[in-house]
């Protein structure tokens, strides 16, 4: 039986997390439980005491309107990718409707999400025409360089 972590142990954990190119780590020690996920540039740092048999995810998916999950995209469709790091938002406003739906039909030069990044909102437009598939990324999220934001059908 092992005890639980001390500082020295978890600030070497943190330094070790910073330094690799890991993006989450979990782990998991006498009922308590450590999670760091780094969220754009910044790192989030979570301690939690762990509860026995039950775990609560810290986030869900089910605001997200998908054909399919992010890994099982079919072939023939095509990804529209996140051009930089930030917070992804499917609508211009808090309250207003999405800039698109599963289902839609999109044409060139269309608005399909804001990424905001450093302070500046960056719309993120079509590159080609099609129907959206899916959306793969849940409104408020941060989102990464190169990751999938939907899946389009092209016509």
């Amino acid at each position: 039986m092992t005890s639980p972590m001390t500082i020295d142990e978890i600030r070497e954990l943190l330094d070790l997390f910073n330094s690799s190119g890991v993006g989450e780590l979990e782990i998991e020690r006498e009922g308590v439980r450590i999670r760091i996920r780094k969220a754009g540039v910044a790192a989030e740092y979570q301690v939690s005491p762990a509860s026995a048999g039950a775990v609560q995810p810290q986030e869900t998916a089910a605001s997200v309107e998908s054909a399919a999950p992010a890994g099982e995209v079919e072939s023939g469709k095509i990804l529209v990718k996140s051009p930089i790091v930030g917070t992804y938002y499917d609508a211009p406003s808090p309250g207003a409707g999405p800039f698109v739906s599963v289902g839609d039909a999109i044409e060139p030069g269309q608005v399909l999400c804001i990424i905001e990044s450093m302070k500046l909102m960056n719309e993120i437009e079509a590159e080609t025409a099609g129907v959206v598939a899916a959306k793969l990324v849940e409104n408020g999220r941060p989102v990464e360089y190169g990751e999938a934001l939907f899946a389009i059908r092209p016509r």
